[in-house]
């Protein structure tokens, strides 16, 4: 995959104030895009304080809305006119889906039935993408395979149980107004990702991120929880891949698992401790393992499709993408340039990236 394939396509972003939707911005302005964002303001001041710090503000039209007001939605998306469409927004966190379902599965579906509409009464897109999450798939907490793309979908928790439905919608849009048209469906079910400017609540990285800005242990509550973990360049550069092939070639349009390597699958405690090690000064952590709400034990997908389709692999391994997400946050803490830090990273990235 090249950027240059998107200099001066017009891209509709959903979610784009979103620790994802800040970092594809920032990819899709390096490579000239003529990018519209749609979202809510970032829920934290944290996540506030990282759009404006990142710059992609200045190089793209952002529209503050939810997704849930279809009207609003449909006004942005036909001032935009879009060739492409990426569907990112989402109330993304299990543990606020049992606190508020009502709201998760109203962004999570309705928010897909929205866009969708948007693009079957449009002219002009030719690929869209939904970005889900590994978590679609009914959990058997199989060790010994990861869930491909055929297999039964049925999240447990409110937020996994909404992204199925998100699926489900798209497949049948895809079906129902899409068959006989030249307009590129595909889901990405990506695993979990760290890195840099991600301050959400319960969330590992963010969690041992704030305890070492404060010089205190981190708090972790699953330790023995297995997940694949990949830095969020990792995933991005596949959505890229995905909508950049089925631009060109509607066969391309599918259903994609995008997670890391095995060896990426580690659990919540092997990762904390690659953490501090990698963060340094004495950094350290306490296991407070309670009975709180469920949340699956292992999960990890295989990415067999995608590998096969696009000849793609992941580069970045749990050390190097723990250690750039370290890189950012000291930065951040110190103040200093992050709109730079990403820019190289990104570079970086590609670098490695254009050799796949």
């Amino acid at each position: 995959m090249d950027l240059d394939f998107f200099k001066n396509k017009r891209i509709f972003i959903t979610g784009h104030t979103g620790f994802k939707g800040i970092w594809l911005c920032k990819m899709l302005e390096t490579a000239g895009a003529q990018v519209t964002g749609y979202a809510l303001p970032s829920p934290t001041l944290e996540g506030e304080k990282v759009f404006k710090l990142s710059g992609v503000e200045a190089g793209m039209t952002s529209i503050i809305g939810d997704i849930r007001d279809y009207a609003k939605l449909k006004e942005a998306f036909d001032k935009c006119q879009p060739e492409i469409v990426m569907h990112l927004a989402a109330q993304p966190l299990v543990i606020e889906s049992y606190r508020d379902p009502v709201r998760t599965y109203s962004t999570n579906v309705m928010g897909t039935v929205n866009i969708l509409e948007c693009v079957r009464k449009s002219m002009c897109v030719k690929s869209f993408l939904n970005v889900t999450t590994d978590k679609v798939y009914e959990n058997k907490e199989q060790e010994d395979k990861g869930y491909k793309e055929g297999e039964p979908l049925d999240g447990y928790d409110p937020y996994s149980n909404s992204k199925s439905c998100s699926e489900l919608v798209t497949h049948s849009y895809k079906k129902s107004f899409f068959s006989d048209r030249d307009i590129a469906i595909s889901t990405a079910r990506a695993g979990n990702v760290i890195g840099g400017g991600d301050f959400a609540d319960n969330r590992i990285i963010p969690d041992c991120i704030r305890a070492a800005y404060k010089k205190e242990p981190i708090v972790v509550r699953n330790p023995y929880s297995t997940r694949p973990y990949q830095h969020v360049l990792e995933p991005l550069y596949a959505y890229l891949m995905i909508v950049e092939a089925q631009y060109k070639d509607i066969k391309y349009a599918n259903y994609y698992n995008v997670g890391p390597d095995d060896c990426d699958c580690v659990t919540t405690g092997q990762l904390v401790d690659i953490f501090c090690k990698t963060w340094g000064q004495g950094q350290s952590w306490k296991d407070i393992s309670t009975n709180g709400p469920h949340e699956a034990k292992f999960l990890k997908l295989d990415c067999t499709k995608l590998k096969k389709t696009f000849n793609w692999e992941p580069h970045w391994h749990i050390d190097e993408a723990i250690k750039k997400s370290v890189e950012w946050a000291k930065i951040y803490q110190q103040n200093g340039d992050i709109a730079k830090c990403m820019e190289e990273q990104i570079q970086e990235f590609m670098h490695i990236g254009g050799k796949h």
